[in-house]
């Protein structure tokens, strides 16, 4: 079974605004498929940050603030709850999608470091992530096709359902919707890859220009937790 067919998880979270050093995780979410056609396995989380939240991140969930400090949970028991579920990812060797995976694990990392004085790198240990950034992933394989790169351009683009984008779980289903739909289109480069070399890849076109040649893949050793894309790029550019 190619790993596109097989098991996926995907995580994504809603930030309370675009600083990754500062701001804060309002929601998130881990949504796991454990092949292309079976019922998708969701955890969610909803943070009341101790901060006050922007109004265009309450827009953003369709949630009040009242709302958020009533029903959010306090921040440190929900990042280790959700660091706990990436190293389960981990140390299954299931890809993981993540749009924007250098940020948004950058925001996870500096919110571990807020709440649980840890580091993402910490807890995920010698078992590397074997990420999928969707976003990546088509800027690399249609360089030269015009339009926006976000979650909603690429469901258009891949033909699958986006959701409610105000829920973090719709958004993950749907970028891992993309990503299996993005394999199938791109199977004859894709398809004899497994997730260890395809994130091995990644790393290489992530600090290079999108027009650089990519034909002729070779398999790579996949950057461990503490150096590389997206986790090494995550964690010093949000210093």
């Amino acid at each position: 079974m190619s790993w596109y067919e097989g098991p996926l998880a995907a995580y994504t979270a809603t930030p309370t605004g675009p600083r990754t050093a500062k701001d804060r995780i309002l929601s998130a979410a881990v949504v796991v498929q454990d092949h292309a056609d079976a019922p998708p396995r969701v955890d969610r989380w909803l943070v009341c940050p101790g901060v006050p939240v922007p109004r265009p991140a309450r827009t953003a969930l369709g949630l009040s603030e009242d709302h958020i400090r009533r029903n959010g949970r306090w921040p440190a028991p929900v990042m280790d709850e959700v660091a706990r579920s990436l190293h389960e990812h981990a140390l299954t060797g299931r890809p993981l999608v993540v749009l924007d995976a250098p940020a948004t694990l950058a925001l996870l990392d500096r919110e571990l470091r807020r709440h649980r004085a840890t580091s993402l790198t910490d807890r995920l240990g010698p078992k590397p992530l074997r990420v999928l950034d969707p976003g990546l992933l088509d800027t690399e394989l249609d360089r030269f096709r015009k339009g926006a790169r976000e979650l909603e351009s690429l469901c258009s683009v891949y033909r699958v359902p986006g959701g409610d984008p105000r829920d973090p779980a719709a958004r993950a289903l749907a970028a891992l919707r993309v990503v299996r739909a993005l394999g199938r289109r791109f199977a004859a480069r894709l398809g004899r890859l497994n997730a260890a070399e395809l994130h091995a890849l990644q790393a290489t076109w992530s600090t290079r220009g999108p027009a650089a040649p990519w034909f002729g893949l070779q398999a790579t050793r996949a950057p461990g937790p503490e150096e590389g894309w997206p986790l090494g790029t995550a964690l010093t550019g949000a210093a």
